[in-house]
């Protein structure tokens, strides 16, 4: 009984000729030639997303950050401020009745607020300009000898210095000084000098003229035995000659070129507070009275080192 089987001979198994596997091959070489551009895309976006990854960690990272650096300047300032109303304010600080507790604390938040200045350049930053309201002197300060000058001489009933504020605009300042006579006469001292920048910080004052502003008396509160002199120096100035009477009413104006002069460096700055320093470290502390100044176009000129 013979087996035969069902396989196929070798002889119809074919095998491919070196011909037909390169051809084979070639016919693959398309894809094999795109393999490593591919690869190298892949790695590429892996790179660009790795990078936006880190962007994005550290934009998320450094927001809280500087939310949390903002929120300590603005617990600062209300803290600065709260000190002044503690201390008395302006009245107790110019009458010498501001104690040594006080003082202290106050210079504590100054120094506190000032690390935290946010303008590097204050002395050509548009902030600078505008009306600013005296809310605190160290020392030291020409404001605060004149303010206690007119303390020490006269009783608070008969002379009152009521507040100082300056104006700065276009490289100068006018500085006024409210007093208040008897109650009833109110006057003006007002100091105009001219500004120079000297550095990012550090700026030159020059008094330039005194004004002694012509009082105003007000009526209803002169008290009843002084009404009397009063209407006899009202009537006095009236009979002046007109040039006189003029120069008068304008105001008597002091020249004060070359006379005095002052260094001062502006160690913080905003939109609301300044707080500068003289040459013997002493602080004054001022706070803006009319709108932020935000809308100038163009700020001091820079100076020149």
């Amino acid at each position: 009984m013979s087996m035969a089987t069902s396989h196929p001979s070798l002889s119809s198994i074919t095998i491919p000729s070196s011909s037909s596997s390169s051809k084979f091959s070639s016919s693959l070489s398309p894809f094999l030639a795109l393999a490593p551009p591919q690869r190298t895309k892949a790695r590429r976006l892996h790179v660009r997303r790795t990078c936006v990854r880190a962007m994005v960690q550290q934009a998320v990272q450094g927001a809280p950050a500087a939310y949390a650096k903002e929120m300590e300047r603005l617990s600062a300032k209300e803290s600065l401020l709260l000190a002044f109303k503690d201390a008395g304010g302006f009245e107790a600080l110019v009458s010498g009745k501001t104690t040594d507790m006080q003082r202290i604390d106050v210079n504590e938040r100054i120094t506190g607020l000032e690390r935290l200045n946010p303008t590097p350049r204050p002395t050509t930053s548009p902030f600078l300009e505008g009306r600013w309201n005296f809310e605190w002197f160290g020392s030291g300060s020409p404001g605060l000898f004149a303010a206690r000058l007119i303390f020490e001489n006269f009783p608070s009933s008969i002379a009152s210095l009521s507040k100082m504020d300056v104006f700065i605009k276009d490289g100068n300042a006018n500085i006024t000084a409210n007093m208040n006579l008897l109650n009833s006469i109110e006057s003006k001292v007002i100091i105009s000098t001219k500004l120079s920048v000297e550095g990012p910080l550090r700026m030159k004052e020059e008094y330039v003229e005194g004004t002694l502003v012509s009082p105003t008396i007000i009526e209803d509160r002169v008290p009843e035995q002084l009404k009397g002199a009063l209407g006899q120096a009202v009537n006095a100035v009236q009979q002046l000659p007109v040039p006189i009477r003029d120069a008068v009413s304008s105001g008597l104006k002091v020249p004060l070129s070359n006379s005095i002069q002052r260094l001062f460096m502006i160690s913080y700055l905003d939109e609301e507070i300044l707080i500068i320093r003289d040459t013997s470290g002493m602080p004054e502390v001022l706070t803006r009275l009319d709108a932020s100044p935000s809308s100038l176009g163009e700020s001091i000129p820079e100076y020149e080192s």
